[in-house]
């Protein structure tokens, strides 16, 4: 957003007597090829009593046609439009091939359109001498028009003519002065008799104070301002109507809002019509007003905003506050890499084992600079829509009292290392661990890849391609289906332990089969557990589970070492009760035949081996 500016133009006749007025043409509404964006406009006419017609002329310039049914001894028209004033570069554009170089010539069917653009008129020696001036060896279009708008400018002075209508370009050569309009139409007949079209262009004139004085040439106005001024547009194959101000030797930008355009100056005046004869007092003001900034480099808030920003900004804080309205608020750095900037993994792809291995060296950073005695979770991230596998997330938790969760960093493994772990030592953990929960291992399952899916996946492939073959259209579903074959379809997945969090109780999970299949996928196995196959329970009889409110007060926890202790003594008294009042292998009651499902677990742990390392679930 740029600087919005408010202009106000007030046009005035005061007639000696009663008159009547002819129909009036007014051309004070910017035209529509204006590249400023106009972002309001109104004109009022005084007197009332009035018909206004809006027209578009031949040139397509709009036209206020006003009517007056009564005599009047005044006329006042009032224009007021709100302008953005965006940054314009008035070199923004491409030409045509054949228009890059001049002198050029006008391709047939448009050089008959310019037709009322090209037509000379009858100019004197001062206007031909002046011509032989000028350097016209062949060069770059552009250049030829910078050089020539730039001579005008420093060749003809600029003064302030009350006469009417404009003078002739010899007048203006020989004097080697002319108001704005004198000299726009000089530089339209040098231009048409360069071989260019050309017009003449009335509009307003809008200069702003630089927000910072200029270090190697003039600043500019010193104050706001606007009048109604005068230049030129050539056609340019490519370009279209390119402005050129011969007044200032500069070429048109935001501050140059055309009104009207026109082979001829009579066709663009501001006001023109008929009226009985009379003595008139003629009257003209014009202003412009900021009426809203966008901070820039070059001009900031001043301290008095910025001071009135932070105090609004305390005092959203402290109502916040007293209304208990908490705010989280999260981010996503991204990263990029300094020595393979093209690589997939740092363009298009979401995962990479450069990227895992940069990332665990970053989160081990941060836990030892900020939450040493954290505890480090490499877990499942977001997982989009036609990625085979969820992305992984590295996260960092701690107490805030500062007391440790985890001691020994040698106990973490490095996810970027092969340990070569399998099954044997999946099982061997799994067991392991429950034992230290206090939990029977009897319940342990091994899960196993669904062999009925992919032997009808390979029944339903052509008879000359293979599970293996590269001829398969889905690279993901050919990778799938390679792993598993690979692997063996009969081979152990995983193993999984049901068990209930909190309680840390187990039972026997039964399915309509003696194993446990996984669904298919190359999700983690716990992504993949087939719960819908479990034991039905009416929905009125499951266990009712209650999220705690994220909000609400806790009590300080407990020393990591005192849980431990507490834990432990439950755990060996519930063995030992167990052990006197049932002979065997410990493990959960199971239910009586006919006995309601709903006590059964519905969660599980479960431990995998993935790439030669364990992963628990």
């Amino acid at each position: 957003m740029g600087i919005h500016i408010a202009l106000n133009h007030k046009t005035s006749y005061q007639y000696d007597r009663l008159i009547n007025l002819a129909p009036q043409i007014v051309r004070l509404r910017p035209a529509p090829h204006c590249r400023t964006p106009i972002l309001s406009y109104s004109m009022q006419v005084t007197p009332k009593d009035h018909f206004i017609n809006w027209q578009q002329d031949p040139f397509s310039n709009y036209l206020g046609r006003l009517i007056f049914n009564e005599k009047t001894t005044e006329l006042h028209v009032e224009i007021d439009l709100v302008a953005d004033m965006i940054i314009i570069n008035p070199f923004d554009y491409f030409l045509e091939p054949e228009a890059e170089t001049f002198p050029f010539t006008y391709e047939e069917n448009l050089y008959a359109d310019l037709r009322p653009y090209r037509t000379r008129h009858k100019v004197g020696q001062e206007f031909l001498a002046y011509l032989e001036e000028i350097d016209c060896r062949p060069r770059r279009t552009i250049d030829f028009l910078v050089e020539l708008n730039r001579k005008l400018s420093q060749d003809i002075s600029y003064l302030i003519r009350l006469e009417a209508n404009v003078q002739s370009c010899d007048t203006t050569l020989a004097r080697r002065s002319g108001s704005c309009r004198d000299s726009a139409w000089l530089l339209v007949n040098m231009l048409r008799s360069f071989g260019l079209a050309a017009r003449f262009v009335s509009g307003y004139l809008v200069q702003l104070k630089q927000d910072v004085k200029s270090l190697d040439g003039p600043s500019g106005a010193e104050e706001d301002f606007t009048d109604l001024h005068a230049w030129t547009e050539v056609y340019l194959p490519g370009a279209g109507w390119v402005g050129m101000d011969p007044t200032s030797g500069l070429f048109a930008g935001e501050g140059h809002i055309p009104l009207a355009c026109s082979p001829e100056p009579q066709s663009a005046a501001p006001i023109s019509g008929a009226l009985d004869e009379c003595e008139v007092a003629f009257s003209h003001t014009m202003s412009v007003k900021r009426i809203l900034e966008a901070p820039r480099s070059t001009r900031p808030y001043p301290e008095q905003v910025w001071n009135d920003i932070l105090t609004l900004g305390d005092r959203v804080d402290e109502e916040l506050k007293d209304r208990d309205v908490r705010l989280s608020m999260g981010g996503e750095p991204t990263f990029v890499s300094i020595d393979d900037m093209e690589g997939a993994q740092w363009n298009t792809e979401a995962l990479g084992e450069e990227k895992l291995a940069l990332s665990e060296t970053l989160i081990r950073k941060l836990w030892k600079q900020w939450a040493p005695g954290g505890f480090l979770h490499y877990g499942q991230g977001k997982w989009y829509p036609g990625e085979s596998l969820p992305r992984w997330a590295l996260g960092c938790y701690w107490r805030k009292d500062g007391k440790p969760l985890w001691n020994d960093e040698n106990l973490l493994a490095d996810v970027s290392r092969d340990y070569g772990f399998g099954v044997n030592e999946a099982n061997t953990f799994i067991r392991t661990l429950a034992k230290t929960l206090g939990v029977s291992s009897e319940y342990v399952r091994e899960s196993y890849e669904d062999i009925s899916h992919y032997l009808l996946k390979e029944q339903q492939l052509p008879v000359n391609v293979t599970p293996t073959d590269p001829k398969l259209d889905d690279p993901e579903e050919r990778r799938r289906m390679v792993h598993a074959f690979q692997r063996g379809l009969g081979s152990v997945v995983g193993y999984v332990l049901p068990l209930q969090y909190g309680s840390w109780k187990s039972g026997p999970w039964t399915f309509r089969s003696s194993h446990l299949y996984l669904l298919p996928g190359d999700s983690p196995a716990g992504l993949r557990l087939p719960l819908d196959s479990l034991p039905w329970v009416a929905p009125e009889d499951l266990p009712k589970e209650y999220s705690l409110d994220p909000m609400a007060a806790r009590e300080p926890l407990p020393d990591l070492h005192d849980q431990r202790t507490a834990s432990t003594t439950i755990s060996a008294e519930t063995i030992r009760g167990t052990i006197q009042s049932q002979p065997g292998p410990l493990k959960d009651p199971e239910p009586a035949v006919g006995e309601s499902a709903a006590w059964l677990v519905r969660t599980a742990l479960c431990v995998q081996p993935r790439d030669g390392r364990i992963y628990i679930f």
